[in-house]
């Protein structure tokens, strides 16, 4: 069984390696070992995609720098305390019930453990909510958070455009499949491809150690997602159409940290108007430019000029999932946005905000929310693609 088992994973490396699978007719590994590229540049080889893990370790690093000595400070400034929820009191049959059956408690298991306890439901109703509170992280903590991916998004896109503004495939995405797979990175390329992988290896890891939330596991498969995607690109050397993917996808991640940072802060106009420029900007990038310019490039102009082979059949394949994801994340925010035309304004990220203490409290809290709150799972699944929304987000 053993024997058999090893056979299996053995035919199954071999056939992830094959050429045939990677690359067009007559190419292989050995072909681009043993190329030559000028200075700076490079092929793409599977051994590269090491490289990413270092990178992800100092992102992380970096991002404990920057939280703790450019975010926090800008918290004060702004006047966001870092309060921690209050805490519920010890209670083995309230706690066992809140891990091991339900976190919401209906009208007759309430009634139940009246009885059981001898407290009176609002008290019970209560620790449940304190409890789910110590599980959520604070306005501080998402507000840093955001800090960090704001200053990440502008970085990175405005690398990205700088070096891809004097790239020919920017203007001419025929140019992506001239010479394919023989097609050189300049060092610029090479460094913008990898710094966005080691990101989203970032983003894995930091979700272990970071306040979990209650879309971990849709952000944790969104982001292996995301890793898979750009690794498989890099391997088969489609970095040219990749990048532009990564900057396309890349527009909007700012226009929605913004708009969080500033609910945060409770400037609400400013958060009115950038989610506004945040829903126009991720609408025509991804239901405008990514399908009828980069889909485009990918099925047609590809299979025009080099053809396709089982890679090429793959990478569209997920590059069309993509595009299903952008299509649900746009009906989502769509339907956020017209939400707010009701309410008249954009209010908080309910996906881990902390709940208010008391009824009088939510009821007051209530009054206040806009397109943000409007909808609790409509939220999630938007920040469920953002930070995204890269190559599948993520978001």
């Amino acid at each position: 069984m053993a024997a058999a088992a090893t056979a299996a994973a053995a035919w199954l490396w071999s056939g992830l390696w094959n050429e045939r699978f990677w690359f067009p007719a007559n190419v292989s590994w050995a072909d681009l070992e043993r190329q030559e590229p000028g200075d700076g540049e490079v092929y793409p080889l599977p051994r590269h995609i090491w490289v990413a893990f270092p990178g992800a370790l100092g992102l992380f690093a970096l991002r404990q720098l920057f939280e703790r000595f450019i975010a926090r400070p800008c918290a004060v400034l702004l006047n966001i305390q870092n309060c921690e929820p209050r805490t519920a009191q010890p209670n083995a049959i309230l706690e066992k019930v809140f891990t091991s059956i339900t976190k919401f408690p209906d009208a007759r298991r309430l009634e139940g453990l009246s009885k059981q306890l001898d407290w009176n439901v609002r008290k019970i109703q209560r620790w449940f909510r304190h409890r789910r509170n110590q599980d959520k992280p604070s306005t501080h903590v998402k507000f840093c958070e955001s800090m960090w991916k704001l200053a990440y998004s502008i970085c990175i896109f405005t690398y990205g455009l700088r070096i891809l503004w004097l790239a020919p495939w920017l203007w001419d995405t025929r140019q992506c499949w001239y010479n394919y797979p023989f097609q050189p990175l300049s060092s610029s390329l090479y460094y913008y491809y990898f710094v966005q992988l080691a990101f989203y290896w970032s983003l894995v890891f930091s979700q272990f150690i970071d306040v979990k939330r209650k879309d971990f596991l849709v952000m944790f498969i969104h982001h292996l997602l995301s890793v898979a995607l750009i690794s498989f690109s890099y391997m088969n050397n489609m970095v040219r159409v990749g990048s532009l993917v990564l900057l396309v996808h890349d527009m909007a991640d700012g226009f929605l940290e913004v708009a969080k940072i500033a609910n945060y802060a409770k400037y609400q106009r400013v958060c009115d108007a950038t989610f506004v420029l945040f829903c126009v900007v991720f609408i025509v990038t991804r239901l405008g430019i990514y399908p009828f310019w980069l889909l485009n490039t990918t099925l047609f102009e590809s299979k025009e000029i080099i053809g396709p082979y089982t890679s090429w059949w793959l990478f569209n394949g997920l590059l069309l999932i993509l595009q299903v994801l952008n299509v649900i994340w746009s009906y989502f925010i769509i339907r956020i946005a017209y939400k707010a035309l009701a309410r008249g304004k954009v209010s908080k990220d309910e996906r881990s905000d902390v709940e208010s203490s008391s009824e009088e409290e939510d009821v007051t809290s209530s009054s206040r929310k806009g397109v943000l709150s409007s909808s609790s799972n409509d939220t999630s699944r938007i920040n469920g693609h953002i930070t995204s929304g890269q190559w599948a987000e993520e978001e």
